[in-house]
């Protein structure tokens, strides 16, 4: 005799509000390949993860299973997916946001190049952040640390109720302190490249058949990308630990 799989509604309407902060979280996190992938391979891995996540799927009683609860919980369950993808997306902002503003200074910003995520013309060295910090994203482990972070939060919050922590401010914090983490990672750089535009620019004064120009730009972009290899060393345990303290964030503002 032939089984037959039956699907009930409250099981549907548990596997609905998961996927949707599945969704939320997919949404914000620039993984590496995902942003710029068809739609429905991003169907397929929010769908994959939520079945994943199938021991912490809320079991709502038969009785209070109806369609108008179901879409007054989706929209918070989407909030709280969106707030976890956010949050890790700063992780992986800090480098770019590094990258840019080293490329203004040293002069990289000249050389455009294809950014495969949004297929538009960026700055050479910042699509190289954003591969490079992507490549440190997963040999961090940080994205099982995004799959661990919804079942966490699935468990301390599930799917349906009500989350009445805000996160306005932990959210701007970690912003704030992403803002910081990128100019402490590109200062350093600015600050030796303005001194070296300090010394062309009396060099010049002093001796004006010097062409200084034409010979600043190139020890500029050399200098530059010395600079960028000191740094690349240093991004994996700074980034380390910023991760530590947005999932640490994320601990306090689901209160898992």
């Amino acid at each position: 005799m032939p089984a037959e799989l039956t699907l009930g509604l409250p099981t549907l309407y548990g596997f609905l509000l998961v996927l949707a902060r599945v969704s939320g979280v997919f949404a914000f996190v620039p993984l590496p390949g995902v942003q710029n992938s068809p739609p429905m391979a991003r169907i397929v891995l929010s769908v994959l993860i939520t079945l994943a996540l199938y021991p912490s799927w809320p079991q709502p009683a038969g009785g209070e299973v109806d369609i108008g609860r179901m879409l007054m919980y989706v929209l918070p369950e989407i909030a709280v997916g969106v707030v976890i993808g956010l949050a890790v997306s700063f992780i992986l902002e800090a480098f770019t946001m590094a990258a840019q503003v080293l490329s203004l200074n040293a002069g990289y910003s000249f050389a455009q190049t294809i950014d495969p995520s949004t297929q538009g013309q960026l700055g050479v060295l910042v699509v190289f952040a954003q591969l490079a910090s992507g490549l440190i994203f997963f040999a961090l482990g940080l994205d099982r640390e995004v799959i661990r972070t919804l079942s966490y939060s699935l468990q301390a919050h599930p799917a349906g109720a009500w989350i009445a922590q805000t996160a306005a401010e932990p959210m701007i914090r970690l912003g704030a302190d992403m803002l910081s983490l990128a100019l402490r990672l590109a200062l350093p750089a600015v600050a030796l490249l303005v001194l070296m535009d300090l010394s062309l620019g009396l060099v010049g004064r002093l001796n004006q058949q010097l062409q200084l120009l034409s010979m600043g730009f190139p020890v500029k972009m050399l200098v530059g990308l010395m600079l960028l290899i000191w740094i690349t060393a240093l991004v994996p345990r700074l980034l380390g630990t910023y991760a530590g303290e947005v999932f640490g964030t994320l601990r306090q503002v689901l209160r898992y």
